[in-house]
């Protein structure tokens, strides 16, 4: 989503970096391209002002102008305040995130939103988390009798992730649904409730007296705001609104993995003074994760977000698998068995693009990055083919490389309905993956990095699909 921001303000920092000595009149040229910048990615005016304000202040004290390094000091007087913007802390502290559950069970969750910002599929995906990663019973009722199968489409949901739906009765109106949850709730001993009321394709007088009348009712410990970070200036007017007569606690940005320029994200937090807490970053119901302000705005900065590359990866990478290739880097193994692992571990962590986009400096090869998509070669469908290449070969292929010759590339390429060439770039990859492996071995023994990819360096094997 921030990719053109990014780029943006990488080419900024990249002219001020380059210099060894900055003047006032350096650091106030750069603060007008940055300020023209988050207006093009849609960020609100006045958030805009209040942060150019801000960075400038400290940006032109002594200790950026009389500093060894003034560009850097800019950059991170811009990243300290990016982060404060986005509702962290400047010092890098953690602040909370998720959902607020410390209260007397059942503790009522009430979703707002307007119709479309994806607000029933987020409960679900809510639901989901809260069963999976926090082990809490959970229930959700559809509140909404205005949308024709609102509460059936619930139901669905409920079904596919295991999680229980108050049971519909036709003809109930949205505060009866709401009182019902909750005495079904506390008989049955739920942990939380989820509350999906009914959204409007505009914001009216008359949603926002029931969603009140609803508030009032079941006295909600937290009031989220969905909004849909695709639809830019218009989802913080929304949200101003829903936060002034309703009073949220946070708010869900639904769609941030779609190509809009970010301006919601960058101002609902300072607009509306409520944290974002979660976001939606993909259709799949388990694709939901926690905002870290901190971690957005390194990677708007081309920083990386290596801290969330290892959580996601501790989250899908099977221990026993991990276990076998420690023991096979140890004694620098690396065959093709190993090799269709990693690739379906990429898939899991999301595609090429996803852990790319992670990697600390990659914006730097943005335009080849492009290209290659471009062209096919960086698609996510190219790790389908390589794992349907090594599908193709025989177990012992498999697992002596050495084997491949001129017949058997053919073979297998007929098999995977692929190219000669193709093959032939797979077992390359395989090739600088094995050197790498062997280096990491030895690092054990007398320290050092070895064959590890440093900052803005691609892994092993990928800077050929950039070629």
């Amino acid at each position: 989503m921030f990719e053109s921001l990014s780029d943006r303000l990488g080419g900024i920092f990249d002219k001020l970096k380059g210099r060894g000595a900055l003047s006032e009149a350096d650091v106030s040229a750069a603060m007008r391209e940055v300020r023209v910048a988050l207006l093009e990615a849609d960020v609100a005016l006045p958030v805009v002002k209040d942060f150019i304000s801000k960075v400038k202040q400290r940006a032109i004290g002594q200790e950026v102008l009389k500093s060894v390094t003034p560009g850097q000091m800019v950059v991170k007087i811009v990243n300290d305040n990016l982060t404060e913007m986005l509702g962290g802390k400047a010092d890098g502290e953690e602040v909370p995130t998720g959902i607020d559950l410390a209260a007397v069970p059942p503790v009522p969750v009430l979703m707002v939103g307007l119709q479309g910002s994806g607000k029933t599929t987020t409960t679900a995906k809510i639901a989901k988390r809260l069963t999976e990663k926090e082990n809490k019973k959970v229930l959700m009722a559809s509140l909404d009798v205005r949308r024709p199968a609102a509460m059936e489409q619930l139901k669905i949901l409920g079904e596919q992730i295991g999680v229980a739906t108050l049971p519909i009765v036709a003809g109930q109106m949205p505060v009866d649904i709401a009182k019902r949850a909750m005495t079904a709730a506390k008989l049955q001993a739920y942990d939380v409730i989820m509350l999906d009321t009914a959204g409007r394709l505009h914001v009216d007088q008359g949603l926002m007296t029931e969603v009140k009348t609803i508030r009032d009712t079941v006295g909600p410990h937290e009031t989220l705001l969905v909004a849909d970070a695709l639809t830019g200036q218009d989802a913080v007017n929304v949200a101003q609104q829903f936060s002034d007569q309703v009073g949220l606690t946070g708010v869900v940005l639904t769609r941030m993995d779609g190509d809009g320029r970010g301006g919601a994200a960058l101002s609902m937090r300072a607009v509306t003074g409520k944290p974002i807490k979660l976001v939606g970053v993909g259709e799949k119901l388990e694709d939901l994760e926690e905002f870290h302000p901190e971690r957005v705005a390194s990677r708007i900065l081309g920083m990386g977000d290596v801290v969330s590359l290892v959580e996601k990866a501790a989250e899908t990478i099977e221990a026993d698998e991990a276990e076998k290739m420690v023991k096979k880097m140890q004694k620098g193994q690396f065959d093709f068995d190993d090799l269709r692992s990693q690739i379906r571990q990429m898939n899991k962590l999301g595609g090429m693009s996803g852990v790319l986009g992670m990697l600390p400096g990659i914006g730097k090869m943005q335009k080849q990055i492009a290209s290659a998509q471009q062209s096919g070669n960086l698609d996510d469908s190219v790790l389908k083919r390589q794992e349907a290449i090594i599908n193709s070969m025989t177990p012992k292929e498999r697992a002596e490389p050495r084997l491949m010759n001129a017949s058997r590339k053919k073979r297998i390429a007929a098999g995977a309905g692929v190219t000669v060439q193709e093959i032939n770039k797979l077992i390359k990859m395989q090739k600088q993956m094995s050197t790498m492996m062997k280096k990491m071995g030895k690092m054990g023994k007398r320290g050092g990095m070895g064959g590890m990819p440093m900052p803005g360096q691609l892994p092993p094997g990928m800077e050929n699909l950039l070629k």
